[in-house]
């Protein structure tokens, strides 16, 4: 049996966010659904229909994304949910499917997302393709290194963040281009990062936040919220949770960290959504006390391989030949040569014998330069025929720093 896959009308967003709510086990509240629904793009919306009634979904954000070496028009994919009633019946590859042919009509030769599930996505092409640490800090082991970066001309300022909004849009806007994966976000993104309502407190309180600043201006900000409390015997028990922190340049991180981590009443700092490569891990003098817990990111997915390649930089020189499997998007599988300098990337089809073979979703994972090809190579996931070509691919393809988008969508 075939189910009807088409956009939805603004008109059947209760339908849709029915379907999120079944899909997800959530239960929204009304202000939630009505901030997705102004994130949403309803012409980029699919919906799979079984008679009238709606059984799954998808959704995509055109983003503009930093990748290694630049900013490239990425599809970030979101919402995508099967009633259980209508599972194990294809739904889910067919809405895939369509969804990664409009991308490719669209002109966008990635496709990003989250994944609820990890083993879901590998399965139409995507690769995990960033990761994220998450820290628990005692505040009495929070001492930084000495020699940490101190810049007299900064200083902290308290501010309700409600009125300074435009400080954090110009802020991230500033520092969006410094690492993969961070994407640019529009007024209904920052409407929901900034909300502040009761059921956005989870009874941890307000929203706060902290500007690193010089007579020039804005250099970084945090947003967090403390959950205050007080133990048995009196003394205090806060938590800060941290929500985000950017900062232009090191000095600005360091004080804005010290003015998270130094907070009178507190005896923990929850940080999660933070980049692998960190670089609190150098400034900790103890970096054990972070507590660190890993888990994976973002998801990327190549829908037009040769010019997604041609569409980023490269750490080294490389000059190899890669055959590629892709099931779901036929148009990618077959041999290219792939050639990159400092000059630029060039990534045609030959029929040459291949120096590496693998499947699509080993290049998603690492095209936004942290992928472990290697670790790929050593588990069998992929094929060396010249010796070397895979270190060779591996070393071409790192980035400094790692992807993180640190914000889920």
């Amino acid at each position: 049996m075939t189910y009807p896959i088409r956009p939805i009308a603004e008109s059947e967003w209760p339908a849709f966010a029915g379907v999120l709510s079944e899909g997800f086990n959530w239960t929204p509240h009304p202000r939630q659904t009505e901030r997705w629904k102004a994130q949403t793009e309803f012409d980029r919306t699919l919906a799979v229909f079984d008679g009238d009634t709606m059984v799954a979904s998808t959704s995509v954000h055109s983003f503009t994304m930093t990748v290694p070496g630049g900013r490239l028009p990425v599809a970030g994919v979101t919402a995508v949910a099967v009633l259980s009633s209508h599972r194990r019946r294809g739904i889910l590859s067919s809405l895939m499917r369509r969804q990664l042919a409009d991308v490719r009509e669209r002109g966008e030769p990635v496709a990003a997302l989250y994944a609820s599930e990890a083993p879901i996505y590998g399965r139409f092409g995507y690769g995990r393709a960033a990761g994220q640490m998450s820290f628990t800090i005692a505040r009495h082991g929070a001492a930084f290194v000495p020699g940490a970066p101190v810049d007299p001309s900064l200083r902290l300022r308290v501010v309700k963040p409600a009125e300074v909004r435009g400080e954090y849009e110009r802020l991230f806007g500033s520092v969006a281009g410094s690492r993969p994966g961070l994407y640019d976000r529009n007024a209904a993104f920052w409407d929901a990062i900034l909300a502040d309502e009761e059921f956005d407190q989870n009874g941890a309180g307000p929203l706060r936040s902290l500007l690193a600043e010089d007579d020039d201006g804005v250099r970084g900000y945090a947003l967090f919220r403390i959950k205050s409390g007080w133990d048995g015997d009196g003394m205090p028990d806060g938590e800060v949770r941290l929500q985000e922190l950017f900062a232009a340049d090191p000095a600005a991180y360091a004080l804005l960290w010290r003015g998270v981590l130094d907070r009178d009443l507190v005896t923990r700092i929850v940080a999660h959504a933070r980049p692998v490569d960190d670089p609190l891990f150098a400034l900790m003098a103890n970096h054990r006390q972070l507590r660190p817990s890993w888990s994976d990111e973002l998801w990327v997915r190549l829908v037009e391989v040769d010019r997604a390649l041609e569409s980023r930089a490269y750490a080294a020189p490389v000059d190899l030949v890669l055959e590629v499997a892709d099931e779901v998007c036929p148009w990618n599988a077959g041999r290219r040569r792939l050639r990159a300098d400092t000059a630029g990337a060039e990534c045609k089809r030959v029929d040459e014998e291949p120096d590496v073979t693998l499947d699509v979703a080993a290049l998603g994972s690492a095209y936004l330069g942290d992928g472990d090809l290697g670790a790929l190579h050593a588990a069998g996931m992929l094929g060396e025929r010249t010796p070397g070509a895979v270190r060779a691919l591996a070393t071409a393809m790192a980035w400094q720093p790692k992807p993180f988008a640190g914000l889920v969508f």
